[in-house]
This record gives structure tokens, C-alpha cells and sequence, in this order.
């Protein structure tokens, strides 16, 4: 189309548009440039290796997030694969996620067996109303199993948190699973102890059984083995926390109308955000909502993502 504007008010526009064109290359040499990829979190192995969890970029605007060993800058192990339409956070989410179950696997268990066939051996026994140290060590945490004597007259058997000055603090068994993410050891040594101190009148056992029966009761459940089933399914077969949150039900809107899955909900329930008023996630799911996740969101069965 013939422009109509006059040549003498054309001049000092070309002018200037020469003179931006010049200047736009240094422009956009100053810009910088949208990085490869991004370092999400740095951690050290069992092996004294230290690795880098990255956000690489993938094709069709997908993005991978990948473990590697800090020296080596190209080889890694594929942690999860997230789709274009996903937001950047999910990358920080699903970083955490194998963090928190990388830390889990490494727990370690002092002075008892895998399956507690050398706990509370009564040839180790100390002096009266002491219990020989059941000591388990998960999340930074030592607890024992013995009996002080606290308000009452009698010894008392609970499970004990071991302060880093060595003192104890009497905790519930729900707050020793929990800090675990395992319901064993901790449940076989508690009915192990309680039975061997059946009908001994100097130790009162009647909070721990009550404690016992809470937990083996509640429909309030660990969620570490349903965290690892969706991590494993994210980086295996390319399936997003948006997807399964969708899949269970649970979406939401942008301002455009543009509808996603919540991930924020999801990973409330797997153990990642805190839920509204708290400050740190929960190791727990109602196991309603576990059953969901398994069967609508993984297509598993819910017996395959609860935590023994």
C-alpha cells in the first residue's frame, strides 16, 4: 500500500529507524538470553558425589528435570518430564518431591534389625524401669523406647525423642512413624514391648497401647509410598501432576478461562506444600483421598501405595 505521508515528514523517521537499527543489535546483545536450563537444588549422595537436579529444556516446549553428577555435565538420570503448558514451579515441586523421597530411602536404623528381630533383647537389659535403648534415626531424630518415670509414682514405657544434649522428651508412636515415613520398625517393637511388660504392675504401659491402637486404627495414613508411585509415573511415562489432579478431579481456572489441574493439591497430599496454616507438610493422607489418587489419578490399586 502507497504511503500518502510527505517525504519531508518521512526523512527524520527513516532517520531514526536507522538509527535503531544500528542500535539494535547492541540491544539485544545486552539482553540476556533465557537460560538452558536451571539449577533447581545441589545435594551429596551415600558416596560423598555431589549431583545437580536441573530443569532442562526439552522439544515442543517441554521441559526435563534431571539428577547428575555435578562433574559430569551431561550425563543424568531423567527425574520427570513436564509438558509445555505446565508452570515453571512444577519443576521446583516435582525437585522436592525426589529430594524428600531420596532423604527417606537413606534412613537409618541403630541397634535394630530390618524386621526388629533383635529389638528389645532382655539379655541387654538395664536397672529397673529402664528399657534397654530401641533407637531408631529418621529425619535428623533419635528415639528410644524405655521407661522413666515422669508425673506418676511408676515408670512410664513411651517412646522417647533424644535432644541433642541427650535429654529425652516423651513423644506418641504416630509422631515416631511419622518421622520415619515407616510404620516398621517402630510398630513391631512397640507390641513387643508391650507384651513383655504385660502384667508388670512398676511400669504403666496403658498411653502407649492407647498410642498403639490410634495409629493401627486411624484412617489417617503415610503418604511416602503414594509420592513415589506419582514420581515414578511423571518421569516414566510422561504423565504431569496437572494430568492426575485432573484425573481425580480437582482443577482449576486462569483469568482467561484456560482450565488445569490443581497441583497445589496434589502436593499438599503427597507431602510437599503445607496445608493452609501450617509450616511444614504433613506425612499423612486421609486414605479416602489416597484411594482416589491410586485408582482415578494412577490407575493402581490403593493396596499398592500404602506405606507398611
Amino acid at each position: 500500500m502507497t504511503s500518502t505521508v510527505p517525504a519531508a515528514a518521512r526523512t527524520p523517521r527513516r532517520q531514526g529507524r536507522r538509527e535503531d537499527r544500528g542500535s539494535a543489535p547492541r540491544a539485544a546483545a545486552a539482553r540476556p538470553r533465557r537460560p538452558r536450563e536451571r539449577l533447581l537444588a545441589r545435594f551429596t549422595d551415600a558416596g560423598g558425589v555431589i549431583h545437580e537436579v536441573v530443569c532442562r529444556r526439552g522439544a515442543s516446549g517441554s521441559r526435563l528435570v534431571i539428577d547428575r553428577e555435578s562433574a559430569a555435565r551431561e550425563d543424568g538420570v531423567l527425574v520427570a518430564r513436564l509438558f509445555a503448558e505446565e508452570p515453571d514451579a512444577n519443576a521446583d515441586l516435582v525437585c522436592a518431591i525426589y529430594l524428600a523421597d531420596r532423604s527417606r530411602r537413606e534412613l537409618r536404623c541403630a541397634g535394630v534389625s530390618r524386621d526388629g528381630a533383635d529389638v528389645l533383647d532382655g539379655a541387654d537389659a538395664g536397672p529397673a524401669g529402664e528399657w534397654p535403648p530401641d533407637a531408631l534415626q529418621g529425619q535428623g531424630c533419635v528415639f528410644r523406647l524405655c521407661a522413666q518415670r515422669a508425673r506418676m509414682s511408676i515408670a512410664e514405657l513411651r517412646w522417647q525423642r533424644v535432644d541433642a544434649g541427650g535429654a529425652l522428651r516423651p513423644v506418641s508412636v504416630r509422631d515416631v512413624v511419622a518421622a520415619m515415613q515407616s510404620y516398621e520398625p517402630v510398630l513391631t517393637s512397640t507390641v513387643r514391648a508391650l507384651a513383655l511388660h504385660a502384667g508388670q504392675p512398676e511400669v504403666s504401659t496403658s498411653t502407649l497401647r492407647a498410642e498403639l491402637t490410634r495409629v493401627l486404627e486411624s484412617p489417617i495414613v503415610l503418604n511416602r509410598l503414594l509420592r513415589e508411585a506419582v514420581l515414578q509415573r511423571i518421569a516414566g511415562r510422561g504423565l504431569s501432576m496437572s494430568e492426575i489432579a485432573i484425573r481425580c478431579g480437582r482443577t482449576k481456572r486462569d483469568r482467561n478461562g484456560n482450565e488445569s489441574g490443581d497441583t497445589s493439591w496434589l502436593a499438599r497430599r503427597l507431602g510437599l506444600l503445607p496445608d493452609a496454616g501450617q509450616q511444614t507438610p504433613t506425612p499423612w493422607v486421609h486414605s479416602d483421598v489416597l484411594a482416589l489418587i491410586a485408582r482415578s489419578g494412577l490407575a493402581l490399586s490403593p493396596h499398592e501405595v500404602e506405606a507398611a
